[in-house]
């Protein structure tokens, strides 16, 4: 019965991961949309683009911040289909746990 408890620990630790990995996750993809609904803005706007730098709005390229908001994207892409990963190799390996569970009981 110790390889049980054992068990549930982990499937409970295994959930507290995928939790904090779709937080994670879901962060990204809001910052993602963001990234792409300011590009569209951009695409939109006159030659004119600003840049908020902490207090501070500045004048800048517009080719600039689109290279910037681009680069962004990519970063984000990766990181989100990083997690992706991550999540279901914990979901697998969260199934995996739970099926011996079920076998151990059955015996």
């Amino acid at each position: 019965m110790k390889y049980t408890d054992k068990q549930i620990q982990e499937i409970q630790f295994l959930e507290q991961n995928i939790q904090n990995v779709f937080l994670q996750k879901q962060a990204f993809q809001m910052e993602l949309l963001e990234s792409q609904s300011a590009l569209k803005e951009i695409e939109n706007s006159g030659d004119d683009v600003f840049k908020v730098i902490g207090q501070l709005m500045i004048k800048t390229q517009k080719s600039k911040v689109k290279e910037e908001l681009l680069n962004k994207e990519k970063i984000l892409e990766l990181k989100i289909k990083s997690l992706e990963k991550q999540e279901k190799s914990l979901v697998e390996n969260l199934e995996k746990i739970r099926e011996e569970i079920v076998k151990s009981v059955k015996k």
